[in-house]
């Protein structure tokens, strides 16, 4: 199994916890209701685009929307989302956290392995792909 399709599976676990937990209630939550249905729509459409391209953008989208995703959660859980407080208890949070921290890391792979990101390092006062 290579690391794009870990990583859109990856995409859609997130996908479908989001769903689940804007069914069972967060759909009532104003602005992070709508965001959980953006969650939903955007980690389905990078998972389909993450298997159909070669492209280096869908790994750069599935980071991000991991990031992101994980991002909104840790504020959430700490200072507040739009109002609204969570906590790090229960399947969905620890489901979630999991796929979107799996996202990010299937990126780098990815993009390492298919080589989009520089290998060996940068040494001092040498850019990326620089001779040395």
């Amino acid at each position: 199994m290579t690391a794009r399709t870990v990583g859109a599976v990856a995409a859609v676990v997130s996908a479908a916890i989001h769903l689940w937990l804007w069914v069972d209630g967060v759909k009532e939550q104003g602005v992070v209701g709508a965001l959980f249905l953006v969650n939903v729509v955007a980690g389905v459409a990078i998972a389909v685009v993450l298997l159909r391209s070669s492209s280096w953008l869908p790994l750069l989208l599935l980071g991000g929307f991991g990031a992101s995703t994980l991002g909104a959660f840790v504020i959430a859980s700490t200072v507040g989302l739009f109002g609204i407080h969570t906590t790090w208890s229960g399947v969905a949070v620890w489901g979630a956290t999991v796929s979107e921290v799996a996202c990010v890391v299937t990126a780098l792979l990815a993009a390492s392995r298919e080589g989009f990101l520089p290998r060996g390092g940068v040494h001092h006062g040498q850019r990326a792909g620089s001779a040395g």
